[in-house]
């Protein structure tokens, strides 16, 4: 059961043949739109906050703040893609940064050993969110709330809802908090994934299959693609990527709590959202979904450095995730009423009067 229908909305030559220079620019603009708001809003803040705003050490919290938030975004539009949400990419990571943690102070677990069990572990709650979609036959959003409310309970438990703490080797730490080139490294590795989606999605026949899949499972599957084995490829990808930001996130804090994770499930979803309705409106893509990801990065930082209280960012996260799915919405049926063609019916027969 499908719980998104990708569609790409992107104009093709087709019917950007015989338009004029203004008419293109206006076919593009609902194409990226996004960017340019985004870009838009640096120039804004640069200007009203010239001594904070753009900064490098401005730049460096961005990305410090927002790495894990754009992972986890990219761990979400995996499945996006291909119809299908995984919810567990926000309560996941909740137990994968205990669990990075507590394998090496409760246990005695090196830390790389403590990495490779935490990834296998999300790679594997993807593979059974991936059974539970394509075997059991669960809409994707109840069937991951359910895994992800059962992960979640299971950090509660393992913790009794203390925090976990103790001191770590300073190559796990070395994980977040190294710089490069004057900048945090995760956000290399954000830069890293997204490349490699990119390719993938884009340019090699699997991308293309997931593309197929989430625009019409059952076209796919008459067309030979095996579409239970890549969705739950899909699944076990965004599972392994979210145990990844949870291994990041525990590099961090240092420390493992339960009631930290959660607040990550709102931006990381408003990112791939975002990302259906720019670059390839419609369809979740890469650099859509990165996009996304910055605009709520830059919004946010404006706005607390106008003095927004601390509600600000869930307020904007939620109003921002209304209005990418208004936007999407949008954009389907307009695409869908220009696609309707009238068809005429048969000619009307003379008859000779005598």
């Amino acid at each position: 059961m499908q719980s998104i229908e990708s569609t790409a909305l992107e104009p093709t030559r087709g019917e950007l043949a015989g338009l004029s220079f203004t008419q293109k620019l206006l076919r593009f603009l609902p194409v990226y739109g996004l960017v340019i708001l985004t870009l838009l809003l640096i120039v804004l803040f640069s200007l009203l906050l010239p001594q904070t705003f753009p900064t490098i050490l401005n730049l460096r919290s961005i990305i410090s703040d927002k790495a894990i938030i754009a992972i986890l975004s990219l761990a979400a539009m995996i499945p996006m893609a291909a119809g299908r949400i995984d919810l567990t990419v926000g309560y996941g990571i909740v137990l994968w940064h205990i669990l990075a943690i507590s394998l090496q102070t409760m246990f005695g677990m090196p830390w790389p050993i403590a990495v490779v069990i935490v990834l296998s572990l999300g790679a594997f709650t993807g593979f059974l969110n991936g059974l539970l979609v394509e075997v059991a036959r669960i809409d994707s959003f109840i069937a991951t709330l359910g895994t992800g409310t059962i992960l979640y309970a299971l950090a509660l438990w393992h913790t009794g809802g203390r925090q976990v703490v103790g001191v770590l080797p300073q190559g796990f730490y070395s994980l977040n908090g190294t710089m490069v080139f004057g900048l945090p490294i995760t956000g290399f590795y954000v830069l890293l994934f997204a490349v490699a989606l990119w390719l993938i999605l884009e340019y090699l026949p699997i991308g293309r299959y997931i593309y197929a899949i989430g625009a019409n499972p059952k076209a796919a599957a008459l067309n030979g693609i095996p579409v239970r084995r890549f969705v739950i490829g899909a699944f076990v990808s965004s599972g392994t990527l979210a145990a990844l930001a949870g291994i990041l996130l525990a590099s961090k804090l240092r420390i493992g709590q339960a009631s930290v994770g959660l607040e990550y499930l709102l931006p990381a979803l408003v990112g791939a959202f975002l990302g259906s309705t720019t670059i390839k409106p419609g369809r979740v893509n890469v650099w859509g979904t990165m996009t996304g990801v910055i605009i709520l990065a830059v919004g946010i930082s404006g706005i607390q450095q106008f003095g927004g209280s601390f509600f600000v960012e869930p307020l904007f996260n939620g109003i921002t995730l209304l209005v990418a799915i208004g936007i999407a919405g949008y954009a389907q049926r307009k695409r869908g009423a220009a696609g309707k063609v009238a068809i005429p019916g048969p000619a009307p027969v003379k008859t000779k009067k005598n």
